[in-house]
């Protein structure tokens, strides 16, 4: 099971590869480039830490007496003292620092914290060089606690999959790993157990808990034959499911495998953050240097101790490691508020994408419409009606979309002695195939039409969705379909236009049936009649209008818009696993109003990042003006530093907090 490294090495921003959990990457004998296990997200005790918090309470003591006692000892006796505890706190930092700087790598906050505090020792500023490695150590211990809390409270999130599931072999109920299942075997679920894998429900109902999933707690209830997933939690009745996915395959598992993804794909401001901090680092050395050497040439009674505390200020105040800390920190909890939110961002570069949409294009059936149709009306043309609906479910039969669903359900148990062969997709218009030896075709008009079958027009007038059929190349009759707008359909395109986004729908439907839906939300714009490839090319003269566009569907149909939008966003619980997985935004209890959550997510996030970008540099120029002008001290510097990084830190968790 893979997981994202953090960010390593703050200033020099090194990128890590991901590693697994069984197997630690070569440099980990030392722990990692940074001294830190940040791929791992076991919290570690305070004892673990005795060195830092020894070498604190020698600091402490040592200012309660020279401050609060005004007690001096000698430089020797100080020495013996604070050298020590600079050791116990400092140890692993000196360590990293002479191993880069043996690979020629001194641009990096080891070498500059490891400089400063040498330097101050140097100058016999015994108790503040102590102070500033005490305090460093402190802050690291705080980015690391707070970096493995936001990826171990993502992986909390979706990592529930059972580790044990009850299979019923040969008459009897034995337990084994989920992994172990196969296909088509059939699991047991006690009530309050959660589903281990994918599959359909044998008992007559059941209700289930799918919040672990969809981020709703309201109780779904299942009726024989109908889906059940991973994650859901059986609630009252000891039910049989029949699997059809394995453990590896569960739309959980997939899911589980995208959130871990999602840390290891960095946005543009994190990117930026990285070189930002590449160049940043020699800068700042160099400003060093020229902060204790230039004054020798300027300035009449110019003392080199002097510059150099300067020097040495401008040097601790300087670490980026609050930037390169906070900000993936920030996109962590972002990602993590949007799966509490039932809302997957396979990236957080994708979080930085949805505040820049300002067109959502979204397709009609499963999207907007709940995608569970009902047959409203058999019409036959010179052909007996229950023979025409027996055909249409035969065909049918063979496809999984909603509308093939409808039909066979309200056909019943006609198909026992249907003999089906050669059913093939025509896609965008329908299915062909042969139906005890008669040539059937089941779709749109524009089926029809590309075989050219001659049918009744005012069939296009029609406003429920149809189905038309031909026999034996004739014009047999058509079908009416009718669905259901989802509850929160209008209110999600209420909101995108409070956000000042413009709403475009594209379906394969007619077009009465997509205007009679645009109107009913209030959709921008609405086009009708079209193949996946028609909706590729309004998707591509959208773009070339400059509009930065998220596109929300679900079908297979689907996933090529899907990719090509700027942000693509799959419906996750109606949704095909190929749009799914060429997603880069997941909606997973498929409700509309999650695209607006998606976007104010992404909106709060980045709100969030630049305020900690925005406190850090002002700080931070503050401080180093000071420093070099000989006001602020290495106190001022090494707490403006820790605490900036604090604030920032504690400024990116609380994103997980929030309410959106």
């Amino acid at each position: 099971m893979k997981v994202a490294n953090r960010h390593s090495d703050c200033c020099a921003a090194e990128k890590h590869t991901h590693t697994n959990d069984n197997h630690k990457h070569a440099s980990d004998e030392h722990g990692d480039d940074d001294g830190h296990d940040h791929g791992s997200t076991e919290p570690q005790s305070w004892l673990s830490h005795w060195p830092l918090l020894t070498a604190l309470t020698v600091v402490i003591v040592m200012m309660v007496l020279e401050y609060g006692f005004h007690i001096t000892f000698s430089n020797l006796i100080q020495l013996i003292i604070f050298i020590p505890a600079y050791l116990l706190a400092g140890y692993n930092v000196l360590d990293l620092a002479f191993r880069k700087a043996m690979r020629l790598d001194f641009f990096n906050e080891f070498f500059l914290m490891s400089v400063a505090t040498v330097g101050a020792f140097a100058i016999g500023s015994y108790s503040e060089g102590v102070a500033v490695m005490v305090f460093y150590a402190i802050g690291e211990w705080f980015q690391d606690t707070a970096v493995s809390n936001a990826k171990r409270s993502i992986k909390a999130l979706l990592d529930i999959r059972p580790d044990a599931v009850d299979v019923i072999r040969d008459g009897k109920i034995i337990t084994v790993n989920p992994a172990e299942v196969n296909i088509d075997e059939v699991i047991q679920i006690k009530p309050g157990e959660k589903v281990a894998l994918d599959g359909v429900l044998l008992s007559e109902k059941a209700t289930f808990n799918t919040a672990a999933l969809t981020g709703e707690s309201k109780p779904d209830n299942k009726n024989k034959g109908e889906q059940v997933l991973a994650g859901m939690i059986n609630l009252n009745q000891l039910s049989e499911i029949q699997v059809k996915a394995s453990f590896k395959d569960s739309k959980l598992s997939k899911i589980l495998e995208m959130v871990q993804d999602a840390t290891a794909r960095k946005s543009q401001t994190q990117l930026f953050i990285s070189r930002f901090a590449k160049v940043y680092t020699p800068i700042v050395f160099l400003l060093a240097v020229l902060v204790v050497g230039l004054p020798y040439f300027f300035v009449a009674d110019y003392v080199f101790r002097d510059w150099l505390y300067r020097g040495l200020v401008f040097l601790v105040i300087s670490c980026p490691c609050a930037l390169v800390v906070s900000i993936p920190l920030g996109y962590f909890g972002g990602i993590g508020l949007a799966s509490k939110n039932g809302i997957l961002f396979k990236g957080s570069n994708f979080l930085d994408v949805m505040t820049q949409v300002d067109t959502v294009v979204m397709d009609k059936t499963g999207t907007l419409t709940k995608g569970v149709f009902d047959v409203q009306r058999v019409v036959s043309n010179n052909f007996d009606e229950k023979e025409l609906l027996k055909l249409a479910a035969a065909i049918e039969s063979k496809s999984t979309h909603p509308i093939a669903t409808a039909i066979v359900k309200h056909a019943g148990d006609v198909l026992q002695d249907v003999k089906i062969e050669q059913v093939e997709e025509v896609a965008g218009h329908g299915l062909k195939g042969l139906i005890n030896g008669k040539e059937v075709l089941a779709g749109n008009a524009r089926l029809l039409d590309k075989f050219q079958i001659t049918y009744d027009k005012a069939i296009s007038e029609e406003a429920d969705t149809i189905v038309v059929i031909a026999v034996a190349g004739q014009y047999a009759g058509y079908i009416t379909i009718a669905d259901e707008l989802k509850e929160d359909a209008k209110q999600a395109i209420s909101a995108l236009h409070a956000l000042k986004i413009q709403t475009v729908m594209l379906s394969g439907d007619k077009q009465t049936v997509v205007d009679k839906v645009a109107k009913l939300l209030g959709i921008d714009h609405a086009f009708g009649n079209l193949l996946p490839e028609n909706k590729v090319e309004q998707v591509e003269a959208l773009k070339q209008q400059g509009k930065h566009l998220a596109f929300v569907g679900d079908g297979v149909n689907d996933a090529p818009v899907v990719a090509l939008a700027d942000a693509g966003i799959a419906m996750g619980g109606l949704g095909s696993d190929a749009t799914i997985e060429t997603a880069d935004i997941v909606i997973q209890n498929d409700q509309p109003s999650k695209i607006v959550t998606a976007i104010k997510i992404g909106r709060l996030t980045k709100k969030i990042v630049w305020q900690n970008i925005a406190l850090a540099m002002g700080v931070k120029v503050i401080v180093l003006i000071l420093g070099a002008g000989g006001v602020a001290t290495l106190w001022e510097a090494v707490i403006a530093d820790v605490g900036v990084a604090l604030l920032a830190i504690l400024n990116a968790v609380r994103i997980q907090q929030m309410k959106v």
